[in-house]
């Protein structure tokens, strides 16, 4: 299998991987952390917190992996676009792991309930900073999956149609993002899920399109050829 027909493929399983891996953290802590007394939930169900926080953490290593897979291929179309994607999406996976490593903290402090009113609202703040974090990453991820998605337009790696609604359902998410970070809509609610929907879609058809098709040889035809210092970087 040649170079760039793996980097299609393992992109593709990459994507189908992380949008996975967020659904079932997101599936686990179900409605755990809402309401005042939160807390006492968390106490009862600490290893489902626990496999959230784990599949938080899966989250954010593929989602960091997918723009570093298709760096190779993106950047001799748009070397600096395709590392500012890169660049986001690593942002995105730093930042769903301080969510995860919220959760954790929700878990320690679920056993500190004697405490008693000071435990309730230290849970409170790491909660809400936890959310922030989720949010500022979901904004990360609309930024850098953005970058690639103008590359993959101009470029024809992958059919225009499919571009654009990446571009659309990029634009949709983050206008989502912002409304919860600027506490206009809550966080999952009805709002944010139909907003982030098409690109959730999207992301899978594209999976299942570089799995089986892959890039498009034309425009792989078309990429610059590599210079003497990319064939053998000092």
């Amino acid at each position: 299998m040649r170079a760039h027909d793996i980097r299609a493929t393992t992109a593709g399983v990459l994507f189908i991987a992380a949008t996975a891996t967020s659904l079932i953290g997101t599936a686990f802590l179900g409605s755990l952390l809402k309401g005042p007394g939160f807390l006492a939930a968390v106490a009862l169900h600490q290893d489902r917190l626990l496999a959230a926080a784990l599949f938080q953490l899966l989250a954010a290593f593929t989602s960091a992996a997918i723009a570093v897979t298709l760096y190779p291929m993106l950047r001799q179309h748009a070397a600096g676009t395709a590392l500012g994607a890169v660049a986001f999406r690593v942002i995105e996976g730093v930042f769903y792991t301080l969510s995860a490593v919220g959760t954790l903290i929700l878990v320690s402090l679920s056993g500190q309930l004697v405490a008693g009113a000071s435990a309730h609202a230290s849970a409170d703040l790491v909660r809400d900073l936890r959310d922030s974090a989720g949010t500022v990453g979901v904004l990360a991820f609309c930024t850098g999956a953005t970058l690639y998605y103008l590359i993959f337009y101009r470029s024809r790696l992958i059919p225009r149609w499919l571009s654009v609604w990446g571009l659309a359902g990029t634009m949709l998410c983050l206008t989502a993002g912002l409304l919860v970070l600027f506490q206009s809509i809550t966080m999952l609610s009805s709002t944010q899920v139909v907003l982030s929907l098409p690109i959730g879609v999207q992301e899978m058809v594209l999976a299942v399109w570089l799995i089986v098709k892959g890039f498009s040889p034309k425009a792989q035809a078309k990429s610059p050829a590599p210079t003497v210092a990319e064939l053998h970087p000092a």
